[in-house]
């Protein structure tokens, strides 16, 4: 019987005759190892200048830097307002007004008092005056001096709570009249006129307005995890949906310390710059952010998976030999004729794709990175004899078939 040579193990089937003429299929399992080895190839990088970054993702909300919103402290009906939303307003300028007659009511009532209180003052500063001169004479006891001093002195004191409330007053008046602190655009409105605002308990919001659209800010939330990786400073780049083939620029201007817990997740506010010439970035554009928390640009660098390649001596071919110098270290491997060499390099900066390289090998040099296995080398069987077990091609049978019945003929 003929043996086959494979690659690895071959299983054959054996058909035999036994007596009386039944057939019989017998298999017959050969287990026969191959010699050779697969045939080795390897990918080569190119250790060359580049540049390195690590970055951390988030999403953010596009804000003005400066955002007031303008409210009323006293309560009343809106009778006036003179700006819609968009409107650009300069700080001072009149935006609504209340309706003020209930204010000028208590205005005059306030006055009135405090008129009043004033003649009663009057009174009693002429009253204390006769009575400190009779005093003084002896025609009057000192109970009656003090009762006359204690009224004029209980009169200046009146005098002086009226003119606070006249002065609040006024201040409430003035209220009525409601002005932009700022100067700066109208982002909101959320009053109409002939609506009652009551400032009873809390300052109602009338208006919202940004100062500068050209000078914007992100508001991006950042995992616990990549916080850590996150300094003032670092450049930034991020997208919003409306523009999403514009890249905006900008900086790490704040790293809040407060944590925001959801679900669970605990994020931490970081406040980028946006600067916005062109007006395209609106309040409330949630933003694709990309922190550039590590950047070296032109240094000598490599792929990262070239500093885990080695060659293992069991794979190489017999007549390939291993150069290595032992040393501790990052090492990267060439390939000079059928010799492995290691080169001990210094390395920097990572981020899991690329490594930077500080010493030790030049740019331009390739290096191996990966050892990549072929087809095992299998001898060729043509001219050996043909086992008798097998069976032929169905081409072979049909060229044998028409091949005997030529002859026969």
């Amino acid at each position: 019987m003929n043996i086959l040579h494979f690659s690895k193990h071959a299983t054959l089937s054996l058909t035999g005759r036994v007596r009386g003429g039944s057939s019989l299929l017998l298999p017959l399992l050969l287990f026969v190892s191959c010699n050779s080895k697969p045939k080795a190839e390897y990918e080569t990088t190119t250790v060359e200048k580049g540049d390195i970054a690590t970055t951390v993702t988030a999403t953010g909300t596009i804000e003005p830097v400066t955002k007031v919103e303008v409210g009323t402290q006293v309560s009343g009906i809106v009778s006036k307002i003179y700006v819609d939303y968009n409107s650009e307003v300069k700080a001072g300028q009149v935006i609504a007004e209340l309706d003020r007659t209930n204010l000028l009511s208590t205005l005059e009532s306030q006055r009135a008092n405090l008129t009043s209180q004033e003649s009663a003052l009057e009174f009693q500063k002429a009253n204390y005056n006769r009575y400190k001169i009779l005093y003084d004479k002896g025609l009057i006891s000192a109970n009656d001096f003090e009762q006359a001093r204690l009224s004029f002195v209980q009169a200046q004191q009146q005098v002086t709570t009226a003119r606070q409330s006249v002065k609040r007053a006024e201040t409430d008046l003035g209220y009525a009249t409601i002005t932009s602190p700022i100067n700066g655009v109208v982002l909101s409105k959320d009053v109409e006129e002939g609506q009652t605002v009551a400032a009873s308990f809390s300052t109602p919001t009338l208006f919202t307005i940004a100062q500068d659209l050209t000078d914007m800010r992100v508001i991006a939330d950042i995992d616990e995890a990549d916080i850590g990786e996150v300094k003032e400073g670092q450049r930034v780049s991020f997208t919003v949906d409306a523009f999403p083939a514009d890249i905006f620029n900008g900086l790490v201007t704040q790293v809040r310390q407060q944590a925001t817990t959801e679900s669970n997740v605990v994020t931490y506010e970081v406040v980028i710059s946006a600067p916005n010439a062109d007006l395209k970035l609106k309040p409330g554009l949630t933003a694709n952010v990309t922190i550039y928390t590590l950047e070296k640009n032109n240094v000598l660098t490599v792929s990262s998976k070239a500093l885990r390649f080695s060659p293992k001596q069991e794979l190489i071919a017999e007549d390939e030999t291993i150069e290595d110098t032992d040393k501790p270290g990052q090492k990267l491997w060439v390939l000079q004729g059928k010799t492995f060499k290691a080169i001990p390099v210094k390395t920097g900066v990572s981020n899991g794709t690329v490594t930077e390289i500080v010493s030790g090998i030049q740019a331009g040099t390739e290096v191996l990175s990966e050892m990549v296995f072929g087809t095992p080398m299998e001898e060729d069987n043509t001219n050996q004899n043909k086992n008798p077990f097998m069976p032929g091609r169905p081409n072979n049978n049909r060229n044998q078939k028409s091949g005997q019945g030529a002859a026969k003929k």
